[in-house]
């Protein structure tokens, strides 16, 4: 990790909250391994080269087949994650092979060349979540790509949403949505110049002990509602979720949905509880650096993910991660999606509140 002091979060009240190191499931790609999977990919791609878009049923069973075939032990460990998780809702995979030489990093938020330029990136990206789940996307937000850029955007600095460079809030990936991601994936391509730009994330199972009784209570009723996000209803428009819980599921082991910044408390019990989860997630926090080839997979329904501010300089090289997400069975979502597609209908004014 680059950064030589210990590496904390300072909060909107001026609060220092140390950032630990995470006790994800840690897969390290050796260079033998590397080559391996860079070769299953590149198969994949040329498969499919000429194609213009990859939301293509045979090319999203080929690439999880290539994984399967390539790595084993990889393959193992995917399965022990997406089946058991970690404690703070994690995987890392570091030392995969990205696309050489990259294009420069894109100056309004999305690469606008032809997939084929990110072959290697795209198909290992789709070959490793496809292991966790079906890979989807939704039609509102970044046009609607499986594979989404993830890049600072001119203007939109101190915007809580992926395209902004200041602190971005723990939150839980598109909570709002009627069928949010299980899983998602983040792949460096680019780390930020001065490598301050930190993933951040924090695990329901290892903040859980910590909450009181009436809290749990309180933040498994439907006493919370999360605002959308304006790729998905515009900027000039406010508009929130249905009355939702924060932790569903099992009492041993709860299901976690929710925005620090966006998500709003429905009344005074609510907005106590709220609180206390906050400050228990930030003193659970975990980050790192993600470099060249670091791949972060996160639990969608167990962790919280954020990033600490950075400073972009709008050129060629600024930092450039790429998104995918995946649900555990596409199937049950079959009546959301557009024919003959991985991507999800835009969301209409039924099945939001708009103030």
């Amino acid at each position: 990790m680059h950064p030589t002091a210990a590496p904390e979060l300072i909060d909107g009240t001026g609060r220092r909250w140390p950032i630990a190191a995470p006790t994800a499931h840690l897969f390290i790609v050796d260079p033998q391994l590397a080559d391996d999977l860079a070769d299953a990919a590149s198969r994949v791609a040329d498969e499919h080269r000429g194609k213009q878009d990859i939301d293509d049923h045979d090319f999203l069973v080929n690439a999880e087949v290539a994984l399967r075939r390539a790595s084993p032990q990889l393959l193992a460990e995917l399965v022990r994650f997406r089946v058991r998780g970690s404690r703070d809702g994690l995987m890392l995979i570091r030392g995969l092979a990205i696309d050489d030489p990259l294009p420069a990093t894109p100056s309004g938020g999305a690469y606008q060349g032809p997939w084929q330029d990110l072959a290697v990136s795209t198909a290992t990206q789709l070959m490793i979540i496809s292991v966790l789940g079906d890979a989807i996307c939704y039609a509102d937000e970044k046009d609607g790509r499986l594979v989404q850029d993830i890049c600072p955007v001119p203007g939109r600095e101190t915007w809580q949403e992926n395209a902004g460079s200041c602190l971005l809030e723990l939150h839980t990936e598109d909570g709002f949505h009627p069928n949010m991601p299980h899983f998602l994936s983040l792949l460096s391509l680019r780390p930020d110049h001065e490598r301050q730009a930190m993933t951040l994330a924090a695990g329901i199972r290892a903040v859980l002990p910590l909450l009181a009784e009436e809290h749990v209570r309180v933040l498994r009723e439907p006493a919370f509602r999360i605002r959308l996000a304006s790729s998905f209803v515009g900027a000039e428009t406010e508009a929130y979720s249905a009355p939702m819980p924060v932790l569903t599921g099992s009492d041993r082991d709860p299901d976690l949905c929710v925005d620090v910044y966006a998500t709003e408390p429905l009344n005074e019990v609510a907005q106590d509880a709220l609180a206390s989860l906050r400050q228990l997630m930030l003193g659970a926090l975990v980050g790192m650096v993600l470099e060249p080839g670091d791949m972060l997979l996160v639990d969608n329904r167990k962790a919280v993910h954020g990033r600490t501010g950075f400073s972009p300089r709008y050129d060629a090289d600024d930092r450039w991660l790429r998104r995918c997400f995946a649900v555990a069975d596409i199937r049950t979502s079959e009546s959301l999606l557009m024919q003959d597609s991985r991507v999800h209908l835009p969301l209409t004014h039924t099945l939001i509140a708009t103030r």
